[in-house]
């Protein structure tokens, strides 16, 4: 893929399980060059070694560099942020908050640095925090600053309704908004089978559920994996985005994203509807919401600001 005849550029700081996933995923697509960033010498260098050895069997004419070097990401069109910690079991999302946002921080610094006309997509946990954080450090517009969590909750709920009733994921759409975490949004009334609402295929039992299975499906795993957190379908994720900005399909998915009165809340990143296209964020859209569903964003989104005050440290630290 080139843009304006340069070869787009994409930037994975992080070099872990979801990091080298990821570039894996988006070489697949052929989207443009990729340099995998890490702090742990030769470890992105060879993970992209073995992927690049890999390109003859999967036939993807990408070139994927692994450095220890943010000189190297100079230019970046796109730059995707997964480096940190990631949950341990008992662990939740906010827990991660304080170690992670100097993480987050230092690597802001220096996308703004050698990226200064970059589109951010963070992906590190507590995710709408640390898109938050992200958006402040950098000072770039909200259309250039997006978390990933909607589009990975979503999948999660297609799976599992296409599981209860024995249908093709193809088949499925879903739409999860507001925290990624336990205080997701699964909106049963704007997911369907078949284009059918599942509101009109199942009881609110069977809907109620499979929304509990779609918010403990991350802590499910991190409980299997003992040592570590998901990270297929964030990469999955990851890659889907990546595509619709590259390739500028102004597809809608639910990202993290700033907030500035839509759904009555502003200055707080949160889950909800987008239109993803070669300028990044294009297009906020304020779902219509039940009064319940109402009632649990605006309890999340409280829940959330508390978490938000615990960034001020860092905010104001900067140089």
């Amino acid at each position: 893929m080139v843009r304006g005849g340069a070869e787009v550029k994409i930037s994975v700081i992080g070099s872990g399980n979801v990091g080298a996933t990821s570039a894996l995923f988006l070489a697949e697509k052929e989207l443009g060059e990729i340099v995998l960033v890490d702090i742990v010498k030769g470890l992105p260098q060879g993970k992209a070694l073995d992927m690049m050895q890999a390109a003859p069997l999967k036939r993807m004419d990408t070139n994927i560099i692994g450095s220890n070097d943010y000189g190297d990401t100079a230019n970046s069109d796109i730059v995707v942020v997964t480096a940190g910690l990631v949950r341990k079991p008992g662990m939740s999302r906010l827990d991660l908050l304080k170690e992670n946002a100097k993480i987050v921080r230092s690597v802001i610094r220096e996308v703004v640095k050698h990226s200064p006309e970059a589109k951010i997509l963070m992906v590190t946990n507590p995710l709408d925090v640390m898109t938050y954080l992200a958006l402040k450090v950098s000072d770039f517009q909200r259309e250039r600053v997006s978390g990933m969590g909607g589009v990975l909750d979503s999948a999660r709920f297609r799976y599992f309704l296409a599981k209860e009733l024995g249908v093709s994921v193809k088949n499925t759409s879903a739409l999860v908004i507001g925290v990624h975490g336990e205080a997701m949004l699964p909106l049963p009334g704007h997911s369907t089978v078949n284009g059918n609402p599942i509101t009109e295929m199942m009881s609110r039992e069977r809907i109620d559920k499979l929304i509990e299975q779609t918010r403990s499906a991350g802590a499910e795993i991190v409980s299997l994996l003992k040592t570590g957190s998901a990270y297929f379908t964030p990469a999955a994720s990851i890659a889907e985005m990546v595509e619709a900005v590259v390739n500028d399909k102004k597809a809608v998915m639910p990202c993290s994203v700033y907030l500035q009165g839509e759904y009555g809340l502003s200055d707080i990143c949160l889950g909800t509807a987008v239109k993803l296209g070669k300028k990044g964020v294009e297009e906020v859209i304020e779902l219509e919401l039940t009064s319940e569903e109402k009632d649990f964003l605006n309890k999340s989104a409280t829940q959330l600001k508390e978490n938000l005050k615990n960034l001020d440290s860092y905010l104001n630290d900067q140089v």
